[in-house]
């Protein structure tokens, strides 16, 4: 008796999320979010491997200030895919493709059953902890912002600014109900 249940709006630290993207946690730090649509590694040459790793060692150089990266991994739906194939076999109507679309589905879903197809999403999470004015405040995060854009630019990364509000509270649904979102 007595105790005061603690809610989830209590545990979650952030205390406002502004129009522009930045967000204000409840310890007076703010954060800027970015997206990074990665490179396929593996596919690069040598010496494409090497100019990458040079330019990921710069980046970290560059990096004198606090980030988080965090990968956000969700289970691939395939079935809207094998959907719109099965659809586009029916609009051809030749009995071969059906034969061949019907063994490719078998192997897509025994593949998907083995391996669990899934998406990664990768972020950076820039940290500002200057107690200033929250307009000298967005114009460091921006800054820092765009010197890791052209640092990763550089490897190959497309990077996108979380820039609206709607971005970021998008993001963290996904990321505060990840059971829904792992099924």
């Amino acid at each position: 008796m007595g105790k005061k249940q603690i809610t989830i709006q209590d545990w979650i630290p952030i205390q406002k999320i502004f129009d522009n993207g930045m967000v204000k946690l409840k310890n007076n730090n703010f954060i800027k979010i970015m997206k990074v649509n990665p490179i396929n590694f593996n596919l690069k040459s040598n010496l494409e491997k090497e100019a990458i790793l040079k330019s990921y060692k710069i980046f970290l150089k560059t990096c004198n200030f606090d980030i988080q990266i965090l990968i956000q991994s969700s289970k691939e739906n395939l079935n809207k895919n094998i959907q719109k194939i099965k659809n586009n076999l029916k609009k051809e109507n030749k009995k071969f493709l059906n034969e061949i679309g019907e063994d490719y589905f078998e192997f897509i879903q025994k593949f998907n059953s083995i391996k669990n197809s899934s998406s990664k999403n990768f972020y950076i999470i820039i940290f500002s902890n200057q107690k200033e004015l929250e307009e000298n405040i967005f114009q460091e995060l921006n800054e820092k912002y765009f010197k890791i854009k052209e640092c990763l630019f550089r490897c190959g990364n497309i990077v996108q600014d979380l820039n609206s509000k709607k971005e970021v509270e998008e993001l963290f649904n996904i990321f505060f109900n990840s059971r829904n979102y792992l099924k």
